[in-house]
């Protein structure tokens, strides 16, 4: 699932196996859609993604990778200090725990907590249509914090 930071929209959410390396792959394919030439993206992601593989393919498709280090994995963390030295990673560390918020609606509000559908294709589809949901909700909120327009 990928979200959007600012107003905490699901942006694009695609159902994948568990296989262990899956989730990176549909993750930096979905990167992948929303980094344009000349627009810069980034990413803020927990400790499963902080492998060199995904780190390397967020660099090569010039989105920056604010993954949370894992220093007691074995070889370190494939984050260094260019990624870290920034006031930017920590703001990322702090807005990428929102995209729970989506996890938890889709659980408690969505029918995502058992999910009745067996396929691949079939719980994509109702994860996209709970995510849509979820959108909906939250673009409720967002319109009534916005103020009224000046006429």
């Amino acid at each position: 699932m990928l979200t959007d930071n600012r107003h905490g929209l699901v942006v694009n959410v695609q159902a994948s196996t568990s296989d262990g390396t899956a989730e990176r792959e549909v993750a930096a394919q979905m990167l992948a859609d929303v980094a344009g030439p000349g627009k810069r993206v980034t990413v803020g992601a927990d400790k499963a993604y902080d492998t060199k593989g995904f780190v390397k393919a967020c660099r090569t498709i010039k989105v920056t990778p604010r993954v949370a280090q894992n220093t007691k994995r074995n070889g370190g963390s494939a984050i260094d200090s260019r990624t870290t030295r920034h006031p930017g990673y920590e703001v990322s560390q702090r807005k990428r725990k929102r995209i729970e918020q989506c996890f938890g609606w889709g659980k408690v509000i969505g029918q995502i907590r058992q999910v009745m559908v067996q396929g691949l294709d079939k719980v994509d589809q109702l994860l996209t249509l709970t995510m849509a949901a979820y959108n909906l909700t939250r673009l409720r909120t967002l319109a009534q914090l916005r103020p009224p327009c000046a006429q």
